[in-house]
């Protein structure tokens, strides 16, 4: 029987599953289960945090509050009537369950792939330093040959997001799926729609942290999941483009996600900007989501309204509006998924604003208004719209990002204006509501906010330098018919 060496585990996991097995007592028995015996069992080191999963015959939550409290952790019920509770830790989260069934065999049958169905007992594996690997449904096996098997399709029709969960974990792994479980994934594939946003968004999240998320978002259209997650896909599929576009709206923005997943993956290589960015991309949005997952997010979704904005005019195709209609659609599709609200509101302005950097391509001189006017409306969120921009230029012809880059002069223009512009919006205004109000006899309202703006904008061109000049134009303004 294989055994399962103690030195497989990293010191952090050493420490957790210690205090787990001391305090679950004797008659605990309490056993390590699923990801974390995989990726240690195939050399995977674990990320920035690690994921520890431990099943118990029964006292999940108990177990789970007394080791969050042993540890100075923060205890979380996941699921008081299942018996699942969760314990988070300094770049650790350890769920403890009780067994889904009368057996540890049975428990494991019940679980989604039977890669992940292997069981090492703790105290075995703690005292003697290696402990045998359980494993009643053939995974050492399957992740021998590199495959992903369900133990039992039903595990599948029980809970519909192991589907979803089986493209990340093909993608994340490198294995392949079985001819059966791709079958039963087909057929389970519209049961997804009633599983809990929360969930979905989860596994999704998962699938958009993937380097190559597009491949897997291929793998889900193939098996009928992407249109049942996102159906607004469904109508791009068949909607074509004029040139330059090669191809059709779908095609396209699968394309952009994959430029997206390559600019993200090698942004050292935007001279001089790859550290700034890197530290950008990073920046939290809330609940655990940081800004790469929204750009990708982005990039598949920032043509979603081209479909109903489609018309012909004079023999041409046009879409008029998707940017703002698109926008609209993607903040409806961010809060159905449940996203933070502020990563909504990113992946809301990215879709508004996909065309900004087109448009001032377009003019024969970019005006300090118009750059002015950009960075003021993008303002934070000016970097991840300009990677947008590059990943959806290299989607229009198939092209690569990175060679599209070393082509864009306006791109690295616009990035290394970024800093300055900055330092310009730190500078103290120099008039407030109020010296509005006075000089213009207005009451409170849009009216001054909008002459403010106005002001901050002169300001900011260099076209008055002192409070004197702001409200000498601020006269000029009020003169205007």
């Amino acid at each position: 029987m294989p055994v399962f060496q103690r030195e497989r585990l990293t010191r952090a996991e050493i420490t957790v599953v210690r205090a787990v097995a001391t305090l679950a007592g004797r008659r605990g028995a309490p056993v390590l289960v699923g990801g974390a015996v995989r990726d240690a069992w195939l050399g995977r080191r674990p990320g920035r945090e690690v994921d520890l999963d431990v099943a118990v015959p029964a006292g999940a939550l108990d177990l789970a509050r007394r080791v969050a409290e042993r540890l100075r952790g923060a205890f979380v019920p996941l699921d008081p009537e299942r018996g699942t509770g969760r314990v988070v830790l300094p770049g650790v989260r350890l769920d403890v369950t009780d067994f889904r069934g009368p057996s540890l065999a049975a428990d494991l049958a019940a679980r989604d792939f039977t890669v992940n169905a292997l069981a090492v007992p703790l105290r075995e594996l703690l005292v003697r330093g290696g402990a045998p690997i359980v494993d009643p449904t053939g995974g050492l096996a399957d992740l021998r040959a590199r495959r992903l098997r369900a133990p039992d399709l039903r595990v599948l029709t029980d809970d519909p997001l192991r589907a979803l969960r089986g493209v990340r974990l093909e993608a994340a792994l490198g294995f392949r799926l079985t001819r059966g479980t791709v079958a039963a994934i087909r057929a389970v594939a519209p049961a997804l729609a009633a599983v809990a946003a929360e969930r979905v968004r989860d596994e999704l999240l998962l699938m958009l942290a993937l380097p190559d998320t597009a491949r897997a978002f291929r793998r889900m259209d193939t098996l009928g999941l992407l249109g049942v997650l996102l159906p607004e896909v469904e109508p791009m599929r068949a909607t074509a483009q004029p040139a330059p576009h090669r191809f059709p709206v779908l095609e396209h923005s699968l394309r952009a996600l994959a430029s997206a997943d390559r600019v993200l993956a090698r942004l050292a290589t935007l001279v001089p900007f790859g550290e700034e960015l890197r530290a950008h991309m990073d920046e939290p949005l809330g609940g655990g989501v940081t800004r790469d997952p929204v750009l990708k997010l982005a990039a598949l979704l920032h043509d979603v309204a081209k479909p109903e904005t489609r018309r012909v005019v004079q023999g041409r195709v046009r879409f008029f509006g998707h940017d703002l209609v698109g926008a609209e659609r993607a903040r409806a599709i961010g809060q159905r998924l449940r996203l933070p609200a502020r990563a909504v509101g990113v992946l809301e302005r990215l879709v508004r604003h996909h065309l900004r950097p087109m448009h001032l391509g377009a003019t024969e001189r970019l005006t300090p208004r118009a750059r002015y006017r950009f960075y003021r409306d993008l303002r934070e969120d000016t970097q991840d719209l300009l990677l947008l921009a590059l990943a959806d230029a290299a989607a229009v012809t198939g092209a690569s990002p990175l060679g599209v880059w070393r082509r864009a002069p306006l791109l690295r223009d616009l990035l290394g204006g970024w800093q300055e512009q900055q330092a310009v919006e730190a500078a103290a205004p120099l008039l407030r509501g109020e010296d509005v109000m006075g000089r213009l006899g207005l009451a409170p309202g849009p009216a001054v906010g909008r002459a403010l703006a106005r002001v901050r904008e002169a300001q900011a061109l260099g076209r008055v330098k002192t409070r004197e000049q702001a409200l000498a134009y601020l006269d000029s303004l009020s003169a205007d018919p």
